[in-house]
């Protein structure tokens, strides 16, 4: 007792912050029930959207199936509740979900008077606005007096007055319950214009009538970092959530990938293999005890790559440019090649 006491009192002095016991409870439960149960959104192509089948898929979903891989080495262990905008985070308060994987925005007031804390960003966004080329815009800036569709209970509302206001135009918000109704609504002409994430306009885009006729300005109004959300005090869980993520940014980094990780984890148990990359060696499992400090098996890296990819193989077969929204890396590329997508070494 006396040696511990001496411990914190020394780490006091030093200003060094001291270990707490971390919080089991999330974790322990999704074991126990044998199933993560994974926040969604309620349809967003290349986010989450349950096919004819009723079988989720898209870049948020991707999230979901690799904390499940990481946890049971099966990503199918997932059950998925689609949850609007409105009731999303109440749904994570009241431990209805585990966790949200569901294009929200990371803002200061969301982390800190909502119960919740943010793990990461998986998809650097930003606001724009769709409008019919009929109209012939070529700037947001020619929007002065247009009448805008907005869902409301999402951080659109606020940046849109923001915009018009910093930019002295007058502009009608028309404002809807859910994004599907703030769709069909654009789409039947009650408003000029629809606004809300950029990737959302790419996703929502494929549900017009006529997707060609309308195009997506090019400004960007605001920062959009989306990405996962757990309950504030969950430490082990989020520190879970947080690493599955930079698990398979750091595949990518180091050219892991689904084709590949079985034999580049076969590889380490040579030793001389392992001390040339030792990198490598601490992301198969091969050296360290990385995921026993997560709560999983020390081969948690490899169960993710195995069943679901690397961020890049994810973002490629969800929304990339060969993908029906075409969307180009740009910020969500990694830190080598000019975007931001950058993990903490795992050692």
């Amino acid at each position: 007792m006396t040696l511990r006491i001496a411990t914190f009192a020394t780490a006091a002095i030093l200003g060094l912050a001291v270990a707490q016991p971390a919080s089991a409870q999330t974790l322990r439960e999704i074991t126990t029930r044998g199933q993560l149960v994974c926040g969604v959104s309620q349809g967003l192509a290349g986010f989450s959207n349950p096919d004819a089948q009723g079988r989720w898929t898209g870049l948020d979903v991707d999230v979901c199936r690799a904390i499940a891989a990481a946890i049971f080495d099966d990503p199918t262990k997932v059950r998925f509740v689609p949850l609007s905008s409105a009731n999303r985070f109440t749904a994570l308060q009241s431990r209805e979900v585990d966790l949200l994987a569901r294009n929200s925005t990371w803002t200061l007031s969301r982390d800190t008077q909502l119960g919740l804390d943010f793990t990461g960003i998986n998809y650097y966004d930003g606001q724009a606005f769709m409008a019919r080329r009929s109209l012939r815009l070529s700037s947001a800036l020619e929007l002065g007096g247009a009448s805008v569709c907005i869902q409301t209970g999402t951080t659109t509302e606020l940046n849109a007055a923001d915009f018009f206001r910093a930019n002295n135009l007058r502009f009608e918000p028309v404002v809807f319950a859910t994004a599907d109704e703030t769709i069909k609504a654009y789409d039947s002409g009650r408003c000029d214009v629809f606004t809300t994430d950029a990737s959302g306009l790419y996703a929502e885009r494929l549900k017009l009538s006529a997707p060609n006729d309308h195009m997506v300005l090019p400004e960007i109004i605001s920062k959009e970092p989306l990405g996962p959300v757990v309950r504030h005090g969950d430490n082990q869980f989020a520190d879970l959530v947080r690493w599955v993520h930079f698990a398979m940014v750091t595949a990518e980094e180091i050219g892991v990938t689904q084709a590949n990780v079985a034999a580049k984890a076969a590889e380490m148990r040579n030793a001389e293999v392992r001390r040339r990359n030792p990198d490598l060696a601490r992301f198969v499992g091969a050296d360290g005890t990385f995921g026993e400090m997560l709560g999983v098996t020390n081969d948690w890296a490899v169960r993710i790559i195995r069943h679901v990819g690397n961020y890049g193989e994810s973002f490629e077969r969800n929304v990339g440019e060969r993908t029906p929204l075409g969307i180009r890396r740009g910020l969500n590329n990694l830190w080598t090649k000019g975007g931001l997508q950058y993990s903490p070494p795992i050692r």
